[in-house]
């Protein structure tokens, strides 16, 4: 009986040391004098010259060493936001019930990124449906047409802006990713039997990009493929040898459509993991092709036992990114696009840690990023966005901590 009652006080102690532990990371955070008065100025313009329609680029890209480079050997930093909606329910990209496309694409421009990250979903491209037209209130031109056309017309106002897109693969069921649903864990979920709602072979998933691509292909600012978000498995049983055989099927089908893409092949652990590079690399049919993507938010690195990277010291956050994804920059083997990170107008302490390691980080590496997301609403239920770069009129910018750094980030 007295064991009993010391193992009960013992798990008592660590569960309220766990919990007083996870409180404070929710703390909210105060901004640092240097975000204050960043948020007190107009945002600085954007560099011209690092936009693919400056005239210092000569189409196509490829990559050198750890770079994306132009057929001149200049180096082009992705400088990128995610601009989501067409992988979600209402199966187009956000805004365009506030604002016309041109306006939106400027927006992007005027924030100083180079470059959009957009999204579909296979049932977008399966269904293809006629989207209501309340949706596309700004965009009456668009009324009456289908997802498909919307999201064309949408990457033709970026490309006309002068922003490179690379499209995404973003999940299998119109939904908000990623969840626990194993249907939406990997690009093919036909082994799952009659489990899924929206059902997918490995053939019809690569089927399904050369539909998207095929469309967009006379393009030239249309840069790449980010084959497939965060795959994962069910339960994180993905393994990296499965999902590098498929990214390479994929990968070789689109560059016979066009054997100017890059071909973006993320990580798996959602997207957090690339060590299996080093020892299988992505091999595709033509050279200089391959851009592997790294996601990295507060909560990664959960189950590791030291933690998620909210709860991270410096010193231990960069020896993960160096054995997840970092190692490959570092050693000038391969470029990596952190393609997704993020955090809320009012982050808790947790949030701030995980930010100022992060950023301290990239910016010491220079890296390519695309940051999650400029969005100010979900598409679901209208939800508020607590990432999003803009105000709900697509066009005032959020001047806090996190524009300050993107801002920084660009100029690196």
């Amino acid at each position: 009986m007295f064991l009993v009652l010391v193992s009960v006080l013992l798990l008592g102690g660590v569960f309220r040391y766990l919990w007083k532990a996870e409180a404070a990371m929710s703390e909210p955070w105060t901004p640092d004098p240097a975000a204050r008065l960043f948020s007190e100025r107009p945002l600085p313009p954007p560099i011209d010259s690092s936009f693919l329609d400056s005239g210092n680029f000569e189409l196509p890209l490829q990559t050198k060493g750890r770079n994306i480079v132009d057929q001149k050997g200049r180096r082009f930093k992705l400088s990128s936001v995610n601009w989501y909606g067409a992988s979600d329910e209402l199966f187009i990209p956000g805004g365009l019930d506030v604002q016309h496309r041109d306006v939106i694409a400027a927006t992007v421009r005027s924030l100083g990124f180079n470059s959009v990250r957009m999204p579909y979903s296979d049932e977008m491209v399966i269904d293809n449906p006629h989207i209501l037209p309340h949706l596309l209130t700004a965009n009456p031109d668009l009324i009456g047409k289908r997802a498909l056309d919307i999201f064309d017309a949408v990457v033709k106002a970026l490309t006309d802006a002068g922003i490179a897109v690379i499209i995404n693969n973003h999940i299998t069921t119109a939904t908000w990713c990623c969840g626990a649903d194993p249907c939406d864990a990997g690009w093919a979920n036909d082994h799952l039997g009659p489990l899924c709602r929206v059902k997918q072979t490995e053939a019809e998933w690569i089927a399904h990009w050369e539909t998207v691509m095929a469309r967009l292909a006379d393009n030239p600012l249309v840069i790449g493929a980010d084959l497939r978000n965060e795959v994962r498995g069910v339960w994180g049983t993905m393994s990296w040898d499965r999902w590098a055989t498929a990214a390479e099927k994929a990968g070789n089908a689109l560059l016979r459509l066009k054997s100017d893409w890059l071909i973006v092949v993320g990580g798996t652990e959602s997207g957090n993991d690339l060590s299996g590079v080093g020892r299988r690399p992505i091999q595709l049919d033509l050279d200089n092709r391959v851009v592997y993507s790294a996601h990295v938010y507060a909560w990664s690195g959960w189950g590791s036992v030291e933690g998620r990277y909210a709860k991270r010291s410096y010193p231990s956050f960069v020896k993960a990114m160096q054995q997840n994804w970092a190692y490959l920059v570092e050693g000038d083997l391969a470029p990596v696009w952190i393609g997704e990170f993020g955090a809320p107008n009012r982050p808790g302490t947790g949030d701030a840690n995980y930010w100022q390691n992060l950023m301290r980080y990239l910016k010491a590496i220079d890296a390519d990023f695309g940051y999650w997301a400029i969005n100010p609403r979900k598409p679901k239920d209208d939800e508020k966005e607590s990432y999003s770069l803009v105000e709900d009129d697509w066009i005032t910018p959020v001047l806090d901590y996190r524009m300050k750094d993107m801002t920084e980030l660009i100029r690196a």
